[in-house]
């Protein structure tokens, strides 16, 4: 593993406990802001600039309050040394999307240049249909759908991991033969159909070249 990968994967291990629920407290919490966030802007309208306002002057009166009434307990008054962004953290998330990105455009290399037709033809047409859904809702609706999904898939998965994986089989299993049936009887019969077709060429050019000698 290199230094790059070992830098951003603190950061992957943090996002795969959200995902899986296994750091509870931080995966409700995402939870309830992406719904919240979602149901303000597109059931109430509400302008993201006015939320993120609205936010700030809760987060400023809160510190207000809390920082007269250590004043006014004797106790000391919150300190915010600790709250800073540091030069790793900033590293690993440049790491982390950088990353991304190279392994997006793997992919599409993968499918596009080293992969079987259906691969191919799987990858276009999942990406047609996540054209379909992009078009028919926002993209604040479809990355609230995705958080949701991220955030139970695979919790469902963990927990049925074994039926759904028996069930994969015989999916395959049935993908493999359909995929055998349409090679047999499609691709086979149109190479054969256009061998033929050229045999027939070559005979009558042999043909017409007989006649004219």
């Amino acid at each position: 593993m290199s230094s790059a990968e070992k830098r951003s994967q603190p950061i992957l291990d943090s996002g795969r406990d959200i995902l899986l629920w296994r750091r509870k407290k931080m995966s409700v919490t995402v939870f309830f802001i992406a719904t919240v966030t979602w149901v303000l802007m597109e059931v109430y309208k509400f302008n993201f600039i006015t939320i993120l306002c609205w936010v700030g002057m809760a987060v400023v009166t809160s510190l207000f309050l809390w920082g007269n009434m250590c004043r006014l307990l004797g106790k000391e008054p919150p300190r915010i040394s600790g709250l800073k962004i540091t030069d790793q953290s900033t590293t690993e998330m440049t790491i982390l999307f950088r990353e991304s990105i190279e392994e997006a455009v793997r992919w599409m290399f993968r499918v596009g240049a080293d992969s079987e037709w259906y691969v191919f033809a799987g990858g276009v047409a999942g990406l047609w249909i996540m054209s379909r859904v992009g078009s028919c809702m926002d993209l604040l609706t479809l990355v609230y759908l995705g958080i949701m999904v991220s955030m139970t898939v695979p919790v469902i998965y963990m927990t049925y991991e074994d039926k759904i994986k028996r069930y994969g089989e015989r999916v395959k299993a049935q993908c493999r033969k359909l995929v055998e049936v349409v090679d047999e009887k499609v691709f086979k019969n149109v190479k054969n159909k256009l061998f033929k077709q050229e045999e027939n060429g070559n005979k009558e050019a042999m043909e017409k070249e007989k006649k004219v000698e």
